[in-house]
């Protein structure tokens, strides 16, 4: 679960880190009175979506020349003004893809001088299961291409969970980053601060670009980027409260409410698979046939026919698909409540595109027997590489 920006910065702010005064921004006519309570002489304003980019990112139908998600802006009038551009509009940056996102919220912050900018987040390490530091000098916009080009200049080391955070690991970072007399000791300070917000939390990433040497050589955070275990929400219902849906995909946000696992692509074939690892190899089948799978659906292995009944449903709302393959190896799931949810979902909503199916594991037969005798115009599949190429070519005709 990811938040916004402003939300994220209330979160370090608790925990003692050192942000810029802000207000958030819902309506436009509140901008004036939002910038009106800061303190100049900057103010900046910041669109706030799900994604990063957003200064160089652009408006869709923009004016010529007009500027991108973040703009520095010397007045209150001002930064209203430009507040009030920016809502309702949508942001296109090079993580939202050609579709943009619609900006619903604005983050008008006092600005800060800046002397440097820096590079840090926090992170699960999926290989050694720890909690990893990365930092840079080389922080701000262009960090990808940093991490691209030049990677000697980025610093990655993971915490022994025993121990926890040290203040060697923040002398660590002050070092790799340049850091000098007090900047050394805020450093650490930030560092302990943040590693102790990332574990109460259960964080999977906390993200500062940048983070700043500000004038007068205090460390401070300018932008904060949070993401958390969707697992473990329910043990902070102060987070869970935080979750904006309208930043998140419909037919993902309607498979959460029925604990499937789905992810929106942008190809043309559906997939219904039981298990991650047998999902993951059907999207491989499928692009080494010469297609692009339109999802990952994960049915699980104690989906019920009610939920293979809107899994589904789901799949067929996606305008992009021309085709579904329906692939379960019965374990625990069992084919005939795959087949059920099937042809209850076909009769409710329709069947437009052409439907593979692919049965075998827990009672096959009975699975088979309820799709043969349903009536419905379904592909038969003795394996993943016959339905794979069956669902192709029915695709590509």
């Amino acid at each position: 679960m990811n938040i916004h920006e402003y939300q994220a910065k209330a979160i370090l702010r608790s925990y003692g880190a050192p942000v810029s005064e802000g207000r958030a921004v819902l309506r436009a006519e509140e901008a004036k009175t939002a910038a009106g309570a800061l303190d100049g002489p900057l103010w900046v304003v910041k669109a706030q979506i799900h994604a990063g980019g957003r200064g160089k990112g652009s408006f869709k139908e923009a004016d010529a020349g007009e500027k991108g998600g973040v703009r520095l802006t010397k007045s209150v009038e001002e930064a209203a003004e430009e507040a009030k551009k920016m809502l309702g509009r949508t942001l296109v940056t090079h993580q939202t893809g050609p579709a943009g996102k619609q900006v619903n919220r604005i983050y008008i912050e006092a600005g800060s001088g800046i002397e440097r900018e820096l590079y840090l987040a926090l992170l699960v390490d999926r290989q050694t299961s720890r909690i990893s530091f990365v930092c840079s000098t080389e922080g701000g916009m262009d960090i990808e291409e940093v991490a691209e080009s030049t990677p000697e200049k980025i610093l990655s080391f993971s915490v022994d969970p025993v121990t926890g955070y040290q203040p060697y690991h923040g002398r660590r970072i002050a070092f790799s980053l340049g850091l000098e007399g007090a900047q050394v000791k805020q450093c650490v300070k930030l560092m302990g601060q943040l590693y102790q917000a990332f574990v109460e939390k259960d964080m999977e990433m906390l993200e500062i670009n940048p983070l700043i040497v500000a004038e007068g050589g205090d460390l401070k955070v300018l932008d904060a980027k949070l993401g958390f275990d969707g697992n473990a929400i329910y043990r902070h219902p102060d987070i869970a409260e935080l979750r904006d849906e309208t930043e998140e995909d419909p037919k993902e946000l309607e498979a959460s409410k029925y604990d499937l696992n789905y992810i929106a692509l942008d190809g043309e074939i559906g997939c219904m698979v039981n298990g991650a690892g047998l999902a993951m190899a059907t999207m491989d089948i499928i692009k080494l046939y010469g297609a692009e799978p339109a999802n990952f659906l994960d049915v699980g292995g104690g989906a019920t026919k009610e939920k293979v009944t809107e899994a589904f449903k789901i799949i067929t709302s996606d305008e992009n698909v021309k085709g579904i393959l329906v692939n379960i190896f019965g374990g625990i799931m069992r084919c005939d409540v795959i087949a059920e949810g099937v042809v209850a979902a076909v009769k409710e909503v329709g069947l437009k595109v052409p439907l593979v199916v692919r049965l075998e594991g827990t009672n096959v037969e009975k699975g088979k027997e309820i799709i043969n005798t349903s009536g419905l115009d379904v592909i038969a599949a003795d394996n993943l590489k016959d339905g794979a190429e069956k669902i192709v070519k029915a695709v590509k005709g």
